[in-house]
């Protein structure tokens, strides 16, 4: 059974509940790592929440949500072995899974309609990762993570 950890800013908190609430009914086991209400927040404090939880093998991938999704972008991304990808279509949730190996989805919760939304994490969740070409490009990638000069 997969784990999934969740987490949001307040910009995305609504479309938190409502992708728990699909969620629910699925063969996954959710860890909200908060907020627990839509008041304000600082969205890196969520999203190292989720990256830890990765990091540390306790969730099997993440998702994260604040209002245009590029912030938690910047923050996530700043991890080594963390690939979070921003996905606002059908094609970007599919590819980021089979090439990049995407662990973090990300998502506006201002930009993005949330029946897109679920289709976008159903995919995500449901795309297995191809290896071969890409896993050499994944290795390159995780040589680079934590170099200052390139």
């Amino acid at each position: 059974m997969k784990k999934i950890a969740i987490a949001s800013d307040h910009g995305g908190y609504e479309l938190k509940k409502n992708l728990i609430a699909f969620l629910t009914n699925s063969n996954l086991v959710i860890n909200d790592f908060g907020p627990t209400n839509p008041d304000s927040v600082d969205y890196p404090d969520y999203g190292v929440k989720v990256v830890k939880a990765i990091l540390e093998n306790k969730v099997d991938r993440g998702i994260v949500i604040c209002g245009t999704g590029i912030g938690m972008s910047i923050v996530v991304n700043r991890f080594p072995g963390i690939r979070g990808t921003l996905c606002s279509d059908l094609n970007t949730a599919k590819l980021c899974r089979e090439h990049n190996d995407s662990n973090i989805l990300i998502l506006g919760g201002r930009v993005i309609a949330k029946d897109l939304a679920m289709k976008i994490v159903g995919i995500w969740l449901n795309t297995e990762f191809e290896g071969g070409r890409h896993q050499r490009r994944i290795d390159k990638i995780n040589k680079i993570d934590g170099k200052v000069n390139i």
